[in-house]
C-alpha cells in the first residue's frame, strides 16, 4: 500500500481534476457535478480502507464552520455576477419569492413538522428555517452568468437575487428556533422581545447597513482612488476573498446576520464600476474556490450517506420529505408568483428549481450546536434525504429544462460552447 499521505494527494488531485473537466462533459447532459461529487463520495468512504464516517454528527464544529465557509463564497460569487442595478421595482421577481414563497414555505414545512413528524415547535421551526432558502451554492446552473455575459433573464435573475438574500432572511427564524428550545430546556425565560429587536430588527438591518459600507469601501479602494494605488491595478482576483472575509467577520463581531452582509457587499462592490473587466476576474478567482470547497462538502456528504446518514428514517419522514420537495416548493413558488406578468413556462422554472443543499446543512449545524433539540440525529436524516433529493431531482432535469428554456427564449444554449470549439481548433491549425 501507498504511503497514506502521498494517496490522498492523488486523490485530492484527480477530484480537483474532475471539477474542472466533468463541467465541460456534462453542458449538454442531464447530469451535474453536484451528483457525482456525491456518488464519489459514497464510493470512496464506502472502501474499507478508508475507515473514516464523515457524520456530520460526530464533527458538529467541522460541519457548522466548512458549511459556513462555501455559502460566504458562494454569495460573493453571486452578488458580483447580477448585472442589474438594484431598483425596488425592476427587483419584484426577488420580494414575490423572499416575501411570499419563503414565508409559505417556512409556515408548510413548520405544520408539517409540528404535526405529522411530531418534531415539537422548536423542532419544527429549525427544520422549516433550515429548508426554506434557495442554497446559493448548488443553484449555481440556474443563475445568471459571469459579470457582463448577457445570460440574465428573469428565472436567471430571480433565482440568483433569492439565493443572495434568502439564506441571510431565513436566520431569523433559525433563531426563533434556537430560543424555543432554549426555552424548553430551561435555559432561558424571557425570549419574544429579545428575538423581535434583535434577532429581527437590528441583525437584518444591521446586517443590511455594514454590508454596503464595506462593499463601498472596496468599490472606493479598488475603482476610485488615483490608478497607480487602486486594487484593480493589482489585477489579483483574490481581492474578493478580502471583501468576502472582512465583510462577514465584522458583521458577525458586531452581532449581525453575515450571509445577508456578504451578498450587499458584493452587491455594492459591483455597483462601483459596474462595466470594469476586473470584476470578471474577481467572479472567475471567487467562482474556482466556489466549486471546490463545494467538491469538498459534497464528497463528505456523500461518504455520510454510506456511512449511516439516513439510518434514524422513518416512512413517515420520508414521505413528508418528498412533498417539501415535489409540492411545497413548486406550489408556494406558484402562489407567490400570482400577478407577476410572465410567461407561465418562467413561473414554473422558477417554483421548480427551489434548490436545497450546502445552506440547509449549515443552519442545521448551526441550531444543534446552539441549543438543545430533540431528535437530532433525526434533524439530519431528513434534511440530508430532502438535499440528496433535490441534488439528483434538480441535477437531472436543469440541463434539459434551462436549454429548452433558452431555446424559446430564442438563445442557442450551445453558443458558447460552439464558439469555444471554434476558437481552440483554429489555434490548432495556426500552430
Amino acid at each position: 500500500m501507498p504511503d497514506p499521505y502521498i494517496l490522498m494527494l492523488f486523490v485530492v488531485g484527480a477530484l480537483v481534476a474532475l471539477v474542472a473537466w466533468l463541467p465541460l462533459v456534462f453542458r449538454r447532459a442531464p447530469l451535474s457535478l453536484p451528483i457525482v461529487c456525491v456518488i464519489l463520495g459514497a464510493v470512496i468512504f464506502a472502501l474499507p480502507q478508508v475507515g473514516f464516517d464523515p457524520l456530520p454528527q460526530t464533527y458538529p464544529d467541522v460541519t457548522e464552520r466548512l458549511t459556513e465557509f462555501v455559502v460566504i463564497i458562494a454569495l460573493m460569487g453571486a452578488g458580483l455576477k447580477i448585472d442589474r442595478i438594484f431598483n425596488l421595482r425592476r427587483w419584484g421577481v426577488t420580494w414575490r419569492l423572499l416575501g411570499v414563497t419563503m414565508m409559505l414555505s417556512i409556515a408548510a414545512i413548520v405544520i408539517l413538522g409540528w404535526t405529522v413528524l411530531g418534531l415539537g415547535l422548536a423542532g419544527a421551526i429549525l427544520l422549516a428555517g433550515t429548508l426554506a432558502p434557495t442554497d446559493p451554492v448548488l443553484a449555481s446552473d440556474i443563475q445568471v452568468g459571469a459579470p457582463r455575459e448577457g445570460r440574465e433573464d428573469e428565472v436567471r435573475f430571480g433565482l440568483t437575487s433569492e439565493a443572495g438574500l434568502n439564506d441571510g432572511l431565513a436566520f431569523p427564524f433559525v433563531n426563533l428556533a434556537i430560543a424555543l428550545a432554549l426555552v424548553a430546556s430551561g435555559q432561558k425565560t424571557e425570549w419574544f422581545v429579545e428575538w423581535l429587536t434583535v434577532s429581527v430588527l437590528w441583525e437584518i438591518g444591521a446586517g443590511l447597513g455594514i454590508g454596503w459600507a464595506i462593499g463601498w469601501l472596496f468599490g472606493w479602494l479598488t475603482f476610485a482612488i488615483p490608478v497607480r494605488s487602486r486594487l484593480a491595478a493589482t489585477r489579483d482576483g483574490f481581492i474578493v476573498l478580502a471583501a468576502t472575509f472582512i465583510s462577514y467577520s465584522v458583521t458577525e463581531m458586531l452581532h449581525c446576520y453575515g450571509f445577508l452582509a456578504v451578498f450587499i457587499t458584493a452587491l455594492a462592490f459591483r455597483h462601483a464600476d459596474r462595466d470594469h473587466d476586473f470584476h470578471a476576474q474577481m467572479h472567475d478567482f471567487i467562482e474556482q474556490i466556489e466549486r471546490m470547497a463545494m467538491m469538498v462538502v459534497l464528497v463528505l456528504f456523500g461518504g455520510a450517506l454510506v456511512s449511516g446518514l439516513l439510518a434514524p428514517l422513518r416512512p413517515v419522514d420520508a414521505a413528508v420529505a418528498a412533498v417539501i420537495v415535489l409540492v411545497v416548493r413548486p406550489l408556494t413558488g406558484m402562489i407567490g408568483l400570482i400577478g407577476w406578468k410572465r410567461p407561465l413556462r418562467e413561473k414554473l422554472i422558477l417554483a421548480f428549481f427551489g434548490i436545497r443543499g450546502v445552506g440547509s446543512f449549515y443552519y442545521l449545524a448551526y441550531g444543534l450546536n446552539a441549543a438543545p433539540f430533540e431528535g437530532g440525529d433525526r434533524l439530519w436524516a431528513i434534511v440530508g434525504l430532502i438535499c440528496l433529493m433535490s441534488i439528483l431531482l434538480h441535477g437531472i432535469t436543469v440541463t434539459p429544462v434551462m436549454r429548452w428554456f433558452d431555446r424559446s427564449q430564442g438563445r442557442d444554449p450551445d453558443a458558447d460552447a460552439d464558439g469555444l470549439e471554434a476558437e481552440t481548433s483554429g489555434r490548432g491549425a495556426s500552430a
